[in-house]
């Protein structure tokens, strides 16, 4: 009998009806230093599982959320999967936020066939047959904002500050990649690393005013996470740095993030991302309106929570069309599923177990939203970038080749053990 609805691990205990038998975990923490942008994402699941109980649930049964805290304790990510996947017998997992947790977690999905759906934009460089990627890729977020840099606001020394784990240094090493291919000598290219809920940015932002001070263009690329934005932010607003001084492009700041921040003096700075809650659209209309009904006027919506709508409903086709929740089968059928985006368009989960969406970058405006000033048509993501000459040669076809990790030149088929 299926009657656990939140975990242990939370601390709390509700029982619901005694005929389900479809459960779910919630692999989100809900404290510690990354809460500020993941206890979001468990209340978007909350949603959308109740929105599908009220439809009439799934093959005929209630689903029921299991939810777990891993505290922003990266080993804790492999512990709690365990747990969902072998005390609480779960057919699906949505959770984790940095690609510390995601990889902690991965090698329990592997070992025990667990399948997760990971929604936040990360470095690329993997592809399992237990995850699909829900968030952007590099050349769906990090690419195409550099590339804004270069073309439209003519930056010419790029500052690259990032939270100290694999997403930001894999991210900015494609990138510095990408730059110099651009032209852009080595010297005019600075990166800096801090550890996560870093607080103190007055020297380092010192250091990217300096950068400017031959009479250069400085733009800010930023991979900082969690609440260390907070800090960042805060330190330039001090510092009279404005968006046209020194602009700055945040790949995990969104409108959850700069709820809790004056963004009067932000007014300018960027952000890349598949999804703004300001895009006009009947279905963000319309998600918008039931989210701040079941949380609050005041709760706004952001990227890796449409990741998570449209891998939650996705989840919920391929289970449909199986006719079955077992793993292997709803796998099977995720190849090709579509779903509308929130910001129009259609997402199609491709056979690289990533998505193609649109990508859009967006200007904070003082009330803490976002005007969209780019917006492209769905770009397939990469799962292994084009930039490094490593990975240049491998692609990833789960369907075609049964293989996450094929390398085109020795045509056989590798997996990256170094990275678990």
């Amino acid at each position: 009998m299926k009657k656990l609805l939140l975990s242990g691990a939370v601390g709390a205990l509700c029982a619901t009806s005694a005929s389900a038998e479809i459960r779910v975990g919630i692999l989100h923490s809900l404290s510690g230093t990354m809460a500020i942008s993941e206890s979001t994402l468990r209340d978007t699941m909350l949603l959308l599982i109740e929105q599908q109980n009220a439809a009439g649930g799934l093959l005929g049964e209630e689903i029921v959320p299991v939810v777990v805290d891993p505290a922003s304790d990266w080993p804790l990510f492999a512990e709690r999967a365990r747990e969902l996947l072998t005390v609480h017998d779960v057919d699906v997992i949505f959770g984790a936020w940095t690609s510390v947790s995601r990889k902690s977690a991965l090698p329990v999905l592997e070992e025990l066939n667990g399948l997760m759906f990971y929604p936040v934009q990360y470095e690329g460089e993997e592809s399992s047959r237990n995850v699909f990627y829900t968030g952007a890729a590099p050349n769906q977020q990090a690419i195409p904002a550099v590339d804004y840099y270069l073309n439209e606001l003519g930056v010419e020394v790029f500052a690259l500050l990032g939270t100290d784990y694999v997403y930001p240094r894999t991210t900015n090493r494609i990138l510095e990649q990408y730059l110099l291919d651009a032209g852009i000598p080595q010297e005019n290219i600075f990166v800096n690393y801090t550890p996560f809920g870093h607080s103190d940015w007055s020297s380092i932002v010192a250091d990217v005013v300096a950068l400017g001070e031959g009479g250069q263009q400085v733009g800010v690329i930023s991979t900082i996470n969690g609440d260390a934005n907070v800090g960042f932010y805060s330190e330039l607003a001090a510092s009279d740095v404005s968006a046209d001084d020194i602009p700055v492009v945040a790949f995990s700041v969104g409108e959850e993030e700069l709820s809790g921040l004056d963004t009067s003096n932000l007014v300018g700075h960027l952000a890349a991302w598949n999804y703004f809650m300001s895009a006009d659209t009947p279905e963000n209309e319309a998600w918008i309106a039931a989210w701040q009904e079941r949380f609050g006027e005041d709760r706004v919506t952001n990227d890796p929570m449409e990741a998570h709508y449209i891998g939650f409903n996705m989840w919920v086709n391929a289970v449909e069309q199986a006719g079955t929740t077992d793993v292997d089968a709803v796998r099977d059928a995720m190849y090709g599923q579509e779903f509308t985006n929130l910001t129009g368009g259609t997402a199609v989960m491709l056979p690289n177990h990533h998505l193609a969406k649109p990508v859009l970058i967006g200007e904070i405006r003082a009330d803490g939203q976002f005007d969209i000033i780019s917006q492209t048509a769905e770009v397939p993501g990469d799962a292994w970038t084009d930039f490094l000459p490593e990975s240049a040669v491998l692609t990833s076809d789960w369907p075609g080749l049964g293989c996450g990790m094929y390398n085109t030149e020795t045509q056989t088929c590798v997996q990256l053990l170094s990275n678990y």
